[in-house]
């Protein structure tokens, strides 16, 4: 089953990751960039979001709706610090994460293969440009799944249920965002590396359902190039 074969390719990626020294290493660098992006963004939103607040609604006089006022001013707290997660991670993943997912993914290639393919060779920042460039739309996608299905959600009576199908869908996206290294780094076109996805919809929703676990989630995201270099590689043996 596509779904279970997701989860066993996660971990096995995590456990080579966190047993291999060059991997190791990247991997926790990755881990630390995106943990003090997204620290230093969620501190910045904590210490103003009273100001926020303030400039959306003055707090009321009244005793009577001054709780409100508060409880508003928490939650607000948390969809600010959720979108500052998001907006770190993306900013993380275009501007740095991206070389040290396709250098992961190029180790664990050539771990399993002896060599690396590739499509035709560029210098450096060519290299950083084409990366950049195949990132965008597989870091974006995710958001906007998510905050499109978030917003469907609010003026429907299936929240609880478009919540399930938002978090399914940015689990999805996110895997990807890791299976997609290798054949874009082959120069496969756009349109059959996006007939993968589709074809594998259930393995790509196991392997990032772990990213769903607070906590974990970081740790999974930093190593997960591995297993899903490991998966393609295995996928498209021969």
């Amino acid at each position: 089953m596509q779904f279970l074969e997701g989860l066993r390719f996660h971990f096995s990626g995590l456990k080579t990751g966190l047993t291999h020294g060059k991997l190791l290493f990247w991997g926790l660098v990755r881990f630390l960039v995106v943990l003090v992006i997204t620290v230093f963004s969620a501190g910045i939103v904590l210490a103003y979001h009273q100001d926020i607040l303030s400039a959306l609604w003055t707090r009321p006089e009244s005793l009577w709706i001054v709780w409100l006022w508060y409880v508003l001013s928490w939650l607000l707290s948390l969809i600010l610090v959720a979108l500052s997660i998001l907006v770190s991670y993306v900013v993380s993943q275009i501007l740095f994460s991206v070389l040290v997912m396709d250098l992961m993914s190029r180790i664990t290639e050539r771990m399993l293969t002896g060599s690396v393919r590739e499509g035709a060779s560029m210098p450096l920042p060519a290299l950083f440009l084409f990366l950049v460039k195949q990132e965008i739309p597989r870091a974006l996608a995710p958001v906007a799944a998510s905050i499109i299905l978030m917003i469907v959600g609010w003026f429907t009576p299936l929240g609880p249920v478009i919540a399930v199908l938002s978090s399914a869908a940015a689990v999805t996206f996110l895997s990807w965002d890791n299976t997609d290294l290798t054949p874009a780094r082959r120069g496969l076109p756009f349109a059959e590396r996006w007939s993968f996805l589709k074809g594998s919809l259930l393995f790509h929703l196991g392997f990032g359902l772990p990213f769903l676990i607070p906590g974990l989630n970081l740790l999974s995201l930093a190593f997960a190039p591995v297993g899903a270099t490991m998966y393609y590689i295995q996928k498209n043996a021969g």
